[in-house]
């Protein structure tokens, strides 16, 4: 019978916080419980610089900068964890890139401005 107290209890706690927590805290949480059951994927905050790694999440924002002569297209893809920066060089824009939508990336993390980035990264885009 105590167990049963215990279990309910946590079960109640639990409800309790996702009802009080705040809606972005809930969104990064559902972001890293994804992480864990995509095969492959880490967490972006393990990433460092020289890494190759595998990372999944969402697309929080596309941006089209046109730098130079060479247009870049440039996307952050955050997992609860942290964000990495996603930097396609010659590109203006890519079908499917776009904010709000899950995908999973392979690259060599590198560093620019403190921020990790994979420039040219392979990409599957997920079921929308």
């Amino acid at each position: 019978m105590t167990e049963t107290r215990q279990e309910s209890g946590s079960w109640l706690s639990r409800r309790l916080r996702r009802l009080t927590a705040d809606p972005n805290e809930l969104d990064a949480q559902d972001l890293l419980s994804h992480v864990g059951k995509t095969a492959g994927c880490e967490p972006m905050a393990s990433c460092h610089r020289g890494k190759v790694m595998t990372v999944t999440g969402r697309l929080r924002s596309v941006v089209y900068l046109p730098e130079g002569s060479v247009p870049t297209l440039e996307a952050e893809l955050h997992d609860g964890s942290g964000s990495v920066v996603l930097v396609w060089l010659g590109r203006r824009q890519i079908p499917g890139i776009e904010p709000g939508r899950t995908l999973t990336a392979r690259g060599r993390i590198a560093e620019n401005q403190g921020r990790g980035v994979i420039y040219n990264p392979w990409y599957e885009l997920s079921p929308a």
